[in-house]
């Protein structure tokens, strides 16, 4: 800031009003009596060199504390204090005043003749029509321990939250925050907020050694005081930033960070203890994604708590899927430009709000799963581009550090502290916030130096590939770290190549010589790709493209998989699930239930991006998310939508009851195609097992005619089958064609098997049978 606004009649933190002193309030005025003025020993202080009073005022010294606050001189104790507009500064203390000389600038200076410096001296400062008695940050020992700084110097400091940002705390007996940022690049850093009235020249920050830390302790700001960091850059010139680690943020357009602490107090235990009792890949996992801000628009996190545990758990998914949360300036991204990487938005509430949110959904029995974005972070000039002068977060490099698709910048993974940056914080949403789930974007982006670069674009690593050695480090730290220290939380890749072993252990090396990332789940994208190329296709031609329905079981068991149709698929012009589906409302409903009744028997998890549980027929748009109306009763289409979100509703409640369909989704023993072949009937079917052997046999007939006396192979040693699931149900709206009376296998061989039986397949449908 280059003008100074006018101060204030109080000037004191916004968080700490003046109130009668309490058990960490200063006086309102000494309690002891005066002591003499200059003629009794008080003496002007040794003059600063012109150096040091330069950069002290220009905020690039690095060890203010050693020219500010009180310190031992020969004869005596002098004490300094920078207050501008102050008409004069006095250190007061039990039984002492003493009236510090203007030395100009807002520098006010003395020696005192003590013999040793008084431990609780405050400062009494007086303004044209005020005067306040203040704790000085001068006299204060750092606030941040050896430990942390060793381990924020080695990349290792797994709480990282902890150490830097703002951390509200009482130090040496006075209540205050403590103030930490790291930016080793810097000339100088101070402090600025609504408690300075955000001037740059007040509260400047030590530098602490060689880690680029720079720390300060501010007596009497508290929860709520918004702030910054002013940042001298390595070319003398100024900027103001947010605070990379703040854990609460203004609300957009707003960027300030503010200070905060949790009062939350979590009732989830019994959640937290049952979710560890069996891995995810070998139990239900049925998920529901969600952008909140467009969920139900205009409700915050704590109006959601009331709604959205409670939609979700009659639709009977295991888990929701958050879009991300944390703070982004640019609603239109979704969530996925962010700059606040510690702030749940601030759009929908407070983090506490956030924590209530995660709270209700667990005590509904329902995981939640984050969108975490470590791909890249956007330009904005007052977040993490060129944070201290220079290149910090990004790569050194502007060709690796602008990534080509997006306009924002890719992290450098390289550099121990920035991928410290990045583990920290995934463990921090999964600890602080107890979420089960981090769902990894992008990350494809991150493993490829080529990625989206043309020849000459991109500089091969050591070995001359193209992988991106340092991301695929981060990835298995990262993922290393949150399975160690969270136990029951999954991570998810959305990884869109044939990377070899993203689902595998870090340090079980694969064939391409590489440990696996160590992620627990990962997106099926080519499963998603070929399934709804195959189903917008007219029946008529189907079976021309009949392999792409079957061809995801020939990779099935690489991966531990995730089967998404996300929020990516239904925007921008790719349309609506049911949008997507040839033929006329009705057909394009069928398509829809029948493709959902496949998604659910196929091997792997399920995830669905909200309004397409009520085959909403537009495209999703964050200004004014589902079409809800659609489910309005008065509305004549409403039996239309009702009927596919009632099949969802059982899909799920059988998918959770049925044990072949979830325990053994990454063994092969658990699938058996009965009839993958059967192109020119449009027709699919397969076995699933649980554990003990049980089956399900699903049966998809994606075309418009019923056909009947349809003979199927079954599994040996089941007598009677029974159907339990309909996708052309009258009441999912469909035709009501299907078997009510059980199906009596025969002993005719049938599709390689000894025992068939003989079915109706209904038209554009998916059933389920069980042995009955």
């Amino acid at each position: 800031m280059t003008a100074r606004p006018p101060i204030p009649a109080t000037f004191l933190p916004a968080s700490a009003p003046r109130k009668a002193p309490g058990k960490n309030a200063p006086p309102e005025a000494p309690e002891t009596p005066e002591a003499p003025g200059r003629g009794s020993g008080i003496r002007q202080a040794p003059p600063l060199d012109a150096t040091t009073r330069d950069r002290l005022l220009q905020g690039t010294h690095h060890d203010p504390h050693g020219v500010l606050g009180a310190h031992h001189v020969p004869g005596g104790i002098v004490v300094r204090a920078l207050r501008p507009w102050a008409r004069g500064v006095a250190v007061v203390a039990k039984g002492l005043r003493a009236e510090l000389l203007d030395e100009g600038d807002g520098l006010f200076a003395a020696t005192l003749p003590l013999q040793r410096i008084p431990p609780d001296h405050r400062l009494l400062v007086t303004y044209e029509d005020s005067e306040l008695t203040l704790d000085d940050p001068y006299r204060f020992l750092p606030s941040l321990g050896e430990l942390d700084l060793h381990l924020i110097g080695e990349g290792r400091h797994e709480e990282l939250w902890r150490a830097l940002g703002a951390r509200p705390m009482t130090h040496q007996g006075v209540a205050g925050t403590r103030f930490t940022v790291w930016a080793p690049n810097a000339r100088g850093v101070c402090v600025v907020g609504d408690f300075n009235v955000w001037d740059e020249t007040v509260h400047p920050m030590r530098s602490l050694g060689g880690t680029g830390v720079w720390e300060l302790f501010l007596p009497g700001v508290g929860e709520g005081a918004l702030y910054k960091f002013g940042i001298t850059r390595p070319d003398g010139s100024r900027t103001l930033r947010a605070d990379p680690m703040a854990r609460r943020a203004e609300v957009p357009p707003a960027n300030a960070s503010i200070v905060d602490a949790s009062h939350h107090v979590w009732r989830d235990g019994d959640w937290m203890a049952r979710r560890t009792a069996r891995p995810v890949h070998e139990a239900p996992f049925s998920v529901y994604e969600v952008h909140l801000p467009s969920w139900r628009p205009g409700l915050t996190y704590r109006q959601l708590a009331e709604q959205l545990p409670a939609y979700v758990k009659d639709l009977g998914f295991t888990h929701v899927e958050l879009m991300p949360v944390a703070e982004h300036p640019f609603g239109g991204s979704w969530g996925y430009q962010v700059t606040g990487f510690y702030a749940p938005t601030a759009r929908l509430g407070t983090p506490d709000d956030f924590k209530h949110l995660v709270d209700s959904l667990h005590r509904a029995g329902i995981g939640v799963i984050m969108d975490w974005v470590p791909a890249h972070f956007p330009r904005d000039e007052w977040a993490l581009a060129e944070f201290d002068g220079r290149p910090l977060y990004e790569h050194q490099d502007p060709v690796r550090a602008a990534h080509p698709d997006w306009g924002t910048l890719e992290f450098d993974y390289g550099r121990k502290e920035v991928r410290n940056f990045l583990v920290a914080n995934a463990v921090y949403w999964c600890e602080e916030f107890h979420i089960d789930g981090l769902r990894v974007d992008a990350v494809a982006s991150m493993l490829y130096l080529d990625y989206s670069r043309e020849p000459g674009q991109w500089t091969p690593n050591e070995h001359g590939g193209r992988e991106n050695l340092d991301a695929v480090a981060f990835l298995q730290e990262m993922n290393a770290t949150v399975y160690r220290r969270c136990p029951g939380v999954v991570t998810v890749a959305e990884e869109s190549t044939a990377w070899d072993g993203v689902t595998r252990a870090t340090h079980h090396t694969g064939p391409g010589g590489f440990g696996g990332l160590g992620f627990g789940l990962k997106w099926n994208m080519g499963w998603m790709h070929d399934s709804l190329e195959y189903m917008t296709k007219e029946p008529v031609h189907r079976k021309y493209h009949h392999g792409d329905m079957t061809f995801a079981m020939v990779y099935a068991y690489s991966e531990n998989y995730v089967l998404p149709i996300s929020h990516d698929e239904v925007v921008h012009g790719k349309r609506a699930l049911v949008s997507k589906m040839p033929g006329d409302w009705w057909q394009q409903r069928a398509n829809h239930r029948a493709f959902l009744g496949f998604m659910w028997a196929h091997p792997g998890k399920q995830l669905l991006f909200m309004g397409q549980e009520f085959a909403q027929g537009a495209e999703w748009s964050e200004a004014h998310g589902p079409d809800w109306w659609l489910l309005d009763p008065s509305y004549s289409a409403e039996p239309d939508h009702r009927g596919v979100r009632d099949l969802v509703r059982d899909l799920n409640a059988r998918y959770r009851a049925t044990p072949a369909l979830w325990q053994r989704d990454i063994a092969p023993e658990g699938f058996e195609w009965i009839a993958g072949d059967a192109a020119d009937d449009n027709v699919l079917a397969f076995a699933r097992y649980d554990a003990q052997g049980s089956p399900l046999l699903a049966v998809c007939n994606f075309s418009p005619v019923v056909r009947h006396g349809y003979r199927l192979g079954v599994p040996a040693g089941e007598p009677v089958w029974q159907e339990v699931l309909n996708t052309d149900a009258s009441g999912y709206g469909g035709s009501g064609v299907g078997n009510p009376d059980p199906l009596k296998a025969e002993p005719t061989a049938w599709h390689g098997r000894r025992s068939s039986v003989v079915a109706v397949l209904p038209p554009l449908a998916t059933v389920w049978l069980r042995p009955g």
